[in-house]
């Protein structure tokens, strides 16, 4: 039981990190957008917005330090968070020259938990974005068939190792200088929940993508 808790908490931090670096670096840019004296352009707006569900995301995450069970799937429109995974991702390319693709041709109905599954396609998009030494592209597209849905991130980044490939979603591996080999251990736990699976289709020195798969409901 130790051991589970200790694990849960190593995780939660994770999240917790990664989505504060949000909140911080969103703070910034309302700081030089009040200097400018444009509060209510539509970068603060959306800067704002940004905040905001990341806080939603850290409070959810701090409810698993109280319980080992929390998990609220509901009804949720893919389409929709996959675009806002997106803009709050985009804070993370701040002086960087990367061109954002996104193609969704038709949404689907998912059942998942919204703020897990979010978390989880922030950290996806951030990976690619970190992939990306200073000019590159980001693809994030959707595949709908007749139940299922495949939500696929590309990247024109560094490689992944041909040696390293295999063990990207296991704990405390990482082939970053500062990583902890968490996020991509997290990710797939989370959707593994969630009756989804996170898989690594291919990493080439042209394109890395990664792909999920999920189940999806007809309304």
């Amino acid at each position: 039981m130790n051991n589970t808790i200790s694990e849960q908490s190593r995780c939660i931090a994770h999240e917790i990190r990664n989505h504060l670096s949000i909140c911080e670096l969103y703070t910034q840019v309302i700081r030089k957008n009040l200097e400018k004296e444009n509060i209510h352009n539509t970068s603060v707006e959306n800067a704002l917005g940004c905040i905001e569900k990341s806080l939603k995301i850290i409070s959810n995450s701090l409810l698993d330090l109280k319980s080992l069970d929390n998990f609220n799937p509901k009804h949720c429109d893919l389409k929709s968070i996959i675009k806002e995974s997106i803009e709050l991702s985009k804070i993370y390319a701040s002086g960087k020259e990367i061109d954002f693709s996104c193609i969704i041709d038709k949404s689907a109905d998912i059942y998942v938990d919204e703020n897990k599954f979010l978390a989880c396609l922030v950290n996806i998009i951030k990976n690619a974005i970190e992939a990306i030494e200073n000019r590159g592209k980001i693809n994030i597209s959707t595949d709908i068939t007749k139940d299922m849905a495949y939500i696929k991130v590309s990247n024109n980044g560094k490689e992944i190792p041909k040696e390293k490939q295999q063990l990207i979603f296991e704990e405390g591996f990482t082939t970053k200088t500062t990583g902890n080999g968490l996020g991509l251990y997290i990710c797939a736990n989370n959707l593994k929940m969630q009756n989804a699976e996170l898989k690594l289709n291919f990493s080439t020195p042209e394109m890395t993508e990664f792909q999920i798969v999920l189940p999806f409901y007809n309304t």
